[in-house]
């Protein structure tokens, strides 16, 4: 592919048309900050507490379930409700991995399951 029309030409000098150029705004973007991915344990109902306020701290929380479904199975859809609560509320997404652990993230980020197609 040739560029030649970025190589200046001795004493040649083109007209520059206003028209041709095309202004954006641009927004600094906060590149130097980090994602928080944080992992909690759910051995009691009042856990959960924990897991909403990261998620309000807008940080991704991995869940391990297994110590409150093995204690009780309904505080455990207690908890899970209200995770899906928190999760609506800001806009969030959240999906079980397996048996024993859910993940859940804030609005800036979304899970993609396996069943979801990939655009290519």
């Amino acid at each position: 592919m040739d560029l030649g029309f970025l190589k200046s030409k001795d004493n040649e000098t083109e007209e520059v048309i206003d028209d041709d150029f095309v202004e954006l705004d641009a927004e600094i973007s906060q590149s130097s900050e980090k994602v928080v991915i944080r992992a909690e344990t759910l051995k009691e109902f009042k856990d959960v507490e924990k897991v909403q306020e990261h998620l309000r701290n807008n940080h991704v929380v991995w869940v391990n379930i297994k110590p409150l479904k093995n204690k009780d199975m309904t505080d455990l859809k207690r908890a899970v409700k209200r995770l899906k609560k928190t999760v609506k509320a800001i806009d969030g997404d959240m999906a079980g991995v397996d048996e024993d652990w859910i993940v859940t993230c804030p609005s800036y980020a979304t899970i993609e399951r396996s069943s979801d197609k990939v655009e290519q």
